[in-house]
């Protein structure tokens, strides 16, 4: 500061003609202390550090620069604020601060906690690290720093396992529980925002016993200060620090000091004695020598001597220039490029704080400016402790970080950093591993969002990315894979020609189809015997057209569905059926009115002729083609992909479009074989030469039995069973029909020819 104010006074540009005075007081870092000071200044009462004629307003305080620690500062605020008394603090950072209507009078060179918490934050994510431990000073610097981080942290997705306090005047077994803590953690990673003094309790705590390696990040301030780097646990230490600086002179300056400038400060006289154990103008206690002017301060190796470091004192010197040049605002004019400095002229502390709001200039390549929060621009450097070659740590500069740039353009690394244990590997810090693609993240009871537990999705669900927060279900016609990662479509089954099953229901029906065709051959072959004449020939190749076509109808329900296939499936089934059952219905009836016929004095065979049995048939089976045509107008049966019944695949199958016309072409065929099975038991006892009524009989029985039981097999059967369980039905009527109704006729007609004759048919019991 001193330096500074010297360099000010020496201008010819800045306040030309003006001297600057100042006062320097050490609060001690007590908030108490600083209150105390406070008071002084505001009063104007404290003598001033520099005497002489060219100090003007002797006692008048226009600008404090301070204090370092964040409480002081909000203090000092508090009782300089009512006196529009400015204050620029170099190093206090707390967030708080930047609230005009609590502080109004406070301004900083340094960035607030708020830029430095959101770049920490940034920083921590960007190394993918979301399960940290959080430990922060017990002081408004901490506290708020912390709050500031975490929010921003909560916004990136980071946990927080534990968040505890530190202070360098706790007991030492409360410094013992968080040091416990840290080492009993499951983080790897420890955000740290806390002063330099509570770092180092808590380091030496873990000093006695060291926990497993840990990635510390760190606040400026204390992750640059030198006595820290002795720790060598700390090694890989990363965070965000005020930028380094040099201002052109200050070292001349500070290492120009010498015994005979040092009577009018106690601070540089103490500070001598301490960097050269000796005693000035007393007595030396027991142990010490007096100081006789050998001492030179050019082979002093201290942190005095060390310029490698300069942070907090180029924000001092930023802070005393901005204040300067509120003043040079408040009390110079410029005309014709003469510049003239009136250092009479009555000013208030307001007008330089109304001046201060509006700085802005150039400093030694800096730009120094102040927001409407009294904030500069946030500008930090990324530094990184490091092992060096002798094996000690040192401070290395790894990045940067600039507010002024564009968003995801202001934080970049451009140097190899070291972490924990001193390794480059990125070490890993998450509650959980991350959630692999087919699984999705579940959220611990009690727990934050970052421990979660991984849940396989179910079935016909996916999640294809890695920490998936849901299972996304497939579209109708997929399903998921094992993995559970992808959709693949469904597979369509249909009751094909490609199957076992498909096949041999094909090779049923084309079977019972040649052999209907065989035995209407064995029939036309011998068609004047009388056995064929006798059971009404021309009814029996009709029944025999009719169950090859039923045979042949079942082939429709194989194959993909299509829009003819479905439409032609049913309602071929339901006609052909229909007449295979008038032509069994019309044979039981010829054989009750023959019976009736060969009574004395009957005359029945004129009213059911061939004409009428003709008429019959064609009626009964009118009345289902009337009911198929209804229902492919109104609602035919369409071809649908049925989802419901399995998970995993697609049913294509023929949607009956009306129900009701389903069940009525099955309950018209249902009416007719109830009605032939009804006048076959009352023509089973006639006699035996006109018994065909019997094999009636067990052929309808065997029909009436398979269509019951198909009912409820029908309902219950998933898929294409469905179909297979109709075609089943169909060849099992047929097959029944034809072995009932013609193979005992074949068996006489191939192999009992004796059999075969008028007079045996004739012949009564």
């Amino acid at each position: 500061m001193i330096f500074a104010i010297k360099e000010i006074n020496n201008s010819t540009e800045l306040l030309p003609g003006i001297k600057l005075g100042y006062e320097i007081h050490d609060s001690c870092t007590s908030a108490l202390v600083a209150v105390h000071v406070a008071f002084q200044l505001s009063n104007g009462l404290e003598p001033e550090f520099n005497t002489g004629d060219n100090c003007s307003q002797s006692g008048m305080v226009m600008g404090i620069v301070g204090e370092s620690g964040s409480s002081p500062s909000i203090s000092m605020s508090r009782v300089i604020g009512p006196f529009n008394i400015p204050q620029v603090s170099h190093f206090a950072t707390c967030a708080c601060l930047s609230n005009k209507q609590q502080y109004p009078n406070f301004f900083r060179t340094v960035p607030s906690d708020n830029f430095q918490a959101d770049a920490l934050a940034k920083l921590v994510k960007h190394f993918g690290w979301t399960w940290i431990g959080a430990v922060r000073a017990d002081t408004d610097y901490g506290n708020n720093g912390m709050a500031a981080f975490l929010t921003t942290a909560q916004k990136e997705g980071i946990c927080v396992e534990y968040s505890e306090s530190v202070l360098q005047t706790f007991s030492r077994s409360k410094i013992q529980r968080v040091a416990d803590i840290i080492r009993r953690s499951t983080a790897k990673v420890v955000v740290v925002f806390a002063a330099s003094g509570d770092v180092r309790v808590l380091f030496e705590e873990l000093l006695h016993e060291p926990s497993p390696p840990r990635q510390w990040i760190g606040s400026e301030a204390w992750l640059t200060n030198v006595d820290l780097l002795r720790f060598s646990f700390s090694v890989g230490a990363i965070g965000f620090v005020i930028e380094h600086a040099e201002s052109p002179g200050l070292k001349e300056f500070l290492l120009d000091l010498s015994p005979s400038n040092l009577a009018s400060s106690a601070i540089l006289t103490e500070f001598w004695e301490d960097s050269f154990n000796c005693r000035l103008g007393k007595s030396p206690a027991p142990g010490e020598i007096m100081c006789d002017g050998t001492q030179d301060m050019q082979k002093l190796q201290n942190s005095y001597t060390d310029f490698s470091n300069l942070r907090i004192t180029n924000m001092v010197y930023k802070a005393v220039y901005a204040i300067a040049h509120a003043l040079h605002k408040t009390l110079c004019q410029s005309t014709k490029s003469v510049t003239h400095c009136d250092k009479y002229k009555g000013i208030e502390a307001k007008q330089v704080l109304t001046e201060l709001k509006k700085v802005n200039f150039t400093q030694n390549g800096y730009d120094v400016s102040f927001d409407e929060n009294g904030d500069p621009v946030p500008r930090y450097e990324l530094i990184n402790w490091q092992r060096s070659d002798s094996g000690s740590l040192e401070m290395l500069i790894v990045g940067h970080y600039d507010g002024s740039k564009p968003v995801g353009q202001q934080f970049y690394i451009n140097k190899n950093l070291t972490f924990m244990d001193g390794l480059n590997n990125l070490p890993k810090s998450v509650c959980n591993e991350n959630c692999p693609p087919g699984t999705r993240k579940a959220l611990q009871k009690g727990q934050p969002i970052c421990c979660y537990d991984c849940v396989p999705c179910a079935e016909g669900e996916i999640s294809n990315t890695t920490d998936s927060p849901d299972c996304l279900p497939c579209l109708k016609e997929y399903w998921s894979n094992t993995k559970r990662d992808t959709c693949l479509a469904k597979p369509v089954e249909f009751l094909s020609y490609d199957e076992v099953l498909g096949i041999i229901l094909a090779a049923f029906s084309v079977g019972g189809a040649s052999l209907t065709i065989m035995t209407a051959v064995v029939f036309f072959r011998h068609r004047a015997s009388p056995i064929v004449r006798a059971n009404n020939s021309e009814l029996s190749f009709l029944l025999l057209f009719s169950l090859t076509l039923c045979f042949l109808s079942s082939l429709t329900f194989i194959g993909a569905p299509s829009d003819w296939s479905c439409m032609l499936r049913h309602t071929a089934f339901g006609i052909t059926f229909v007449l295979c059952i008038a032509c069994v219905l019309g044979k039981t009836v010829v054989v009750l009115v023959a019976f009736k016929a060969t009574l004395p004095g009957s005359n029945v065979m004129k009213w059911f002729g061939p004409p009428q049995q003709r008429m019959t048939v064609v009626s009964f089976t009118f009345i289902q083609v009337l009911i198929c045509t209804l229902w492919l107008v109104i609602s035919p049966p369409t071809p649908t992909k049925n989802l419901n019944v399995y998970k995993k695949k697609i049913i294509l199958e023929c949607a009956l479009g009306s129900a009701t016309g389903f069940w009525a072409v099955l309950g018209y065929i249902g009416l007719l074989a109830v009605f032939s099975l009804v006048l076959a038991v009352r023509a089973r006892k006639l006699p035996d030469s006109f018994n065909e009524a019997k094999l009636i009989t067990f052929s309808m029985l065997i029909f009436c039995a398979v269509w019951i039981t198909f009912i409820p097999a029908y309902i219950s059967s998933p898929g294409k069973f469905t179909v297979a369980v109709e075609i089943f039905a169909i060849l099992s009527s047929s097959f029944g029909l034809i072995f009932c109704i013609f193979a005992p006729k074949c068996f006489i007609i191939l192999f009992k020819p004796e059999k075969n004759t008028k007079k045996n048919l004739m012949n009564k019991k």
